[in-house]
């Protein structure tokens, strides 16, 4: 986990600012349905031991998609899941989903769940299932 943690910090200091590729139109779509399915999804959130409103946390991580996409580390969906939406890039900390009185998951398993959903309804478009 750090060590992943680490690769993820080192390749982000050595990506120049100038290697910023927009987001494919495909992927933003993607990722904006995701954010707005957690955000809709009354579930809370859970960075470094608190837990958040999904409205908190889409800003979060929409704040982290946008370190990630200047620096042109994000090219698809599952990269933004895995980079930015997964675990505390400070505390290396998984991120967990808690949805009503459910067990929490990782925010990887919900948005990965979440994003095939999508595809298998044919859109991008944040309904949820």
């Amino acid at each position: 986990m750090m060590r992943r943690l680490l690769a993820i910090l080192l390749m982000c200091a050595l990506a120049p600012a100038s290697a910023a590729v927009p987001l494919g139109p495909a992927v933003k779509t993607e990722i904006d349905g995701l954010m707005t399915r957690l955000e809709a999804s009354g579930c809370e959130f859970n960075r470094n031991g608190t837990w958040y409103s999904g409205t908190e946390v889409k800003a979060h991580l929409l704040r982290k998609l946008k370190y990630l996409e200047d620096r042109g580390a994000v090219k698809s969906t599952e990269q933004f899941i895995e980079l930015g939406a997964s675990t505390s890039s400070t505390s290396g900390q998984p991120y967990l989903v808690r949805c009503g009185n459910g067990t929490p998951v990782t925010s990887r398993t919900w948005l990965l769940a979440q994003l095939q959903a999508m595809r298998a309804a044919g859109a991008g478009n944040g309904a949820p299932p």
